[in-house]
């Protein structure tokens, strides 16, 4: 008995405790104030200011910015407000001094949280996505750490109890509660090619170096036919051209010859239908191709539309692994735990999920998505002065040909820890290479400045 005490105190007591369901929540709140959210560099992203009545009210200094990452803690908790809610209610202020407080019946102060959130970054990429709705996902691929998070449409969760009729109502088109970077579930378009071309060199790893195909615009097997964007002939192509145009025949001719189980394994274990190690609400992806599957499912397959749903932020993940020799860091939000008096009482380390892939296999597509930037559908991303590897994609949702999800997603690849990796979603607006890419350029172009500048 006293050695399962010992247990949940120490292992299991902050997820029960973090259980919205539990009444023991409202006795902490009523002892305790509740805890700062910081960003990595100590700037306020939510805090409980106190008026004279005692009244408390949560204040998030930026407004929509970091609504949904950092969340809000009425009307239910979501984001940060609901991870760190444990950390956020508990107290490690001098003993003394609680116990004072605690005759004078006044509440402590909570601990804070130092999360990895980079201010200028998450800025960076909610000014970039403007008044479009999607989403944009930065990680640092040697760590795991989640740099900014930002999903549009937003809300104020200031003024979450003033809006919610209106946020939550039957008539709403917005859904701006939902977070779009980890909950919304796209079809993938070309940035699944980087899977295809995967499993293309694992099935053919003496030959697939040398693939030659000669596009003319579209790929017809049978009575459907694949287009390339626009329409666009490409002529005389080897992989890393085919690869670094997008051209959706060539990968649809590819996708005819793969093996379908193994392509489902493939997919199977860069974490489809599985779960993800994030601790936000997240939804899973799905890839539901098998060999049941007629020409020209594998041929949509392939390029990324079909049946296959994915987020933002596991495209992200797939892009870190690369990025990092193969290997995943699990993303994370919580770099400490403080109190009040920013004495620390909790670190968080990084930790390896696990290799998606080989590190061969992580260079070979390295190789191929630097080629995408240095004279493909990235190319707006050359002359940052820094190699960026990366992938583009125009994903149609309906009958509607002409409607489309631009997707970008990629990595700097500086060989340094701090490599960033950034996946941006764009609905219903077009091309990857004339949406996406110019948002993650502003975000590559932050993140390089405040590197080159030592901020």
């Amino acid at each position: 008995m006293i050695g399962y005490f010992i247990y949940f105190e120490a292992v299991l007591s902050p997820d029960v405790i973090n259980n919205p369901y539990n009444a023991r929540q409202d006795a902490f709140a009523e002892k305790i104030i509740r805890g700062k959210i910081l960003a990595s560099d100590g700037t306020v992203l939510a805090e409980t200011k106190t008026a004279e009545d005692g009244t408390e009210t949560r204040s998030y200094p930026f407004g929509n910015v970091f609504s949904h990452v950092v969340g809000y803690s009425t009307r239910g908790r979501t984001g940060l407000e609901t991870l760190a809610n444990f950390y956020l209610l508990t107290s490690d202020m001098p003993v003394v001094e609680r116990i004072q407080n605690e005759i004078k019946e006044e509440k402590n102060q909570g601990d804070q949280v130092i999360t990895t959130l980079d201010v200028n970054l998450q800025k960076t990429a909610w000014d970039a996505l403007g008044s479009n709705r999607g989403a944009a996902v930065v990680l640092e691929a040697g760590t795991g750490r989640v740099l900014a998070m930002v999903s549009k449409p937003d809300f104020d969760p200031e003024q979450i109890n003033a809006n919610w009729d209106s946020l939550t109502s039957e008539d709403d088109t917005e859904s701006a509660l939902y977070n779009r970077a980890a909950q919304g579930l796209y079809a993938p378009g070309s940035t699944f090619k980087i899977i295809t071309l995967l499993e293309y060199m694992r099935e053919n790893p003496s030959t697939y170096a040398d693939f030659t195909f000669h596009c003319n615009g579209k790929l017809t097997e049978g009575n459907y036919t694949i287009n390339c964007y626009n329409k666009k002939a490409h002529g005389d192509e080897d992989l890393t051209k085919a690869f670094a145009k997008s051209c959706n025949a060539a990968f649809a001719s590819i996708g005819l010859g793969l093996n379908t189980s193994s392509l489902s394994a493939a997919c199977d274990s860069l974490m489809f239908n599985r779960e993800l190690p994030f601790e936000l609400t997240y939804s899973k992806s799905s890839f539901s191709l098998d060999d049941s599957a007629v020409p020209a499912d594998k041929m949509m397959t392939a390029v990324g539309q079909g049946q296959t749903l994915v987020s933002p932020l596991h495209m992200a993940l797939i892009a870190s692994a690369i990025a990092n020799e193969g290997k995943l860091m699990k993303p994370y939000l919580l770099e400490r735990v403080e109190n009040a008096e920013s004495s620390l009482v909790k670190s968080f380390e990084p930790e390896e999920y696990g290799p998606l892939m080989t590190a061969a296999e992580a260079q070979n597509l390295t190789e191929y998505m630097k080629a995408v930037v240095e004279s493909g559908t990235g190319s707006k991303l050359s002359d940052l002065g820094f190699p960026v590897a990366g992938k583009t994609g125009t994903a149609e949702y309906s009958s509607d040909k002409k409607k489309s999800h631009a997707w970008f997603v990629g990595f700097s690849d500086t060989e340094e820890q701090e490599d960033i990796v950034v996946c941006v979603l764009i609905e219903e607006k077009g091309s990857g290479s004339e949406y996406a890419v110019p948002v993650a350029r502003k975000i590559f172009s932050a993140w390089h400045n405040s590197l080159t500048s030592g901020s």
